[in-house]
């Protein structure tokens, strides 16, 4: 089958709201694709200001986190009801900065994807390992515990509209880049774990994206590899070079 490709920007702790809407309005003639899909994946407080700049337009608005809880007494935290008034479609959910800054686990990621999909919000849901996990040639179990413990009791119904973001933490804005070598076996890996947890079909409609540095110049080899899917892109989403990105295949 046919995977739509979905190239993503991480814009991390980056644009006040004003600035969001330039870049919105600087970007949108330049991510015009149709055989992608395209989202922005903002700060909360940009949400609404990049949702009404990109009306009319090819851009998906995403979110960069959200709490598992419906509402309460989670001073600082947004809540699924609040992306989906706002209009958010996606949600970036376990990054690794989340884990290693804010203390987020395989069971926190878990809990999110699940009420995620109970709102009708698509989880891009970040998996990776550590250089010296790599250097020790656990990669590839590492990322099936994470994949495993994440999609815990999801339903093969909703797997199959699920985006997972393969990320190696080494080559998160390290300029370091997987050779597409590396990044195809570790996506292809994923697949496969899908298949192992729900079946050959689940695993041939879920979407896989490679992130870690990508760049204009990378994008074309590594998302024409059969288990890459498209891209979750850090700071080259804050460019125009976004638009080179997008438009990989032109």
């Amino acid at each position: 089958m046919s995977r739509k490709r979905i190239i993503a920007g991480n814009w991390k702790m980056n644009m006040t709201p004003s600035e969001a809407v330039a870049l919105v309005n600087e970007l949108k003639p330049l991510v015009v694709n149709e055989d992608v899909d395209v989202v922005f994946c903002v700060p909360a407080i940009d949400i609404i200001p990049a949702m009404e700049a990109a009306k009319g337009s090819n851009i998906c608005i995403g979110a960069e986190n959200m709490y598992y809880e419906e509402k309460g007494a989670y001073t600082g935290e947004i809540s699924p009801n609040m992306l989906v008034d706002a209009g958010v479609k996606y949600v970036i959910i376990g990054h690794s900065e989340r884990r290693e800054y804010f203390t987020e686990t395989d069971e926190t990621v878990n809990k999110k994807v699940l009420k995620a999909f109970e709102h009708g919000i698509t989880p891009i849901v970040c998996c990776g390992e550590t250089l010296t996990q790599r250097e020790q040639g656990i990669t590839i179990d590492w990322i099936h515990q994470q994949i495993k413990i994440a999609f815990l009791n999801v339903t093969a119904d909703q797997a199959k509209t699920a985006v997972i973001a393969y990320e190696p933490i080494w080559a998160i804005g390290t300029g370091k880049v997987a050779t597409t070598e590396q990044a195809e076996e570790v996506c292809a890996a994923i697949r496969v774990c899908i298949g192992e947890i729900y079946d050959e079909a689940t695993a041939e409609a879920i979407r896989i994206q490679y992130g870690g540095s990508v760049s204009a110049s990378s994008a074309p080899e590594l998302f024409t590899q059969p288990d890459i899917d498209g891209g979750l892109v850090g700071g080259a989403s804050l460019k125009p070079d976004f638009g080179k990105i997008v438009n990989y295949n032109k």
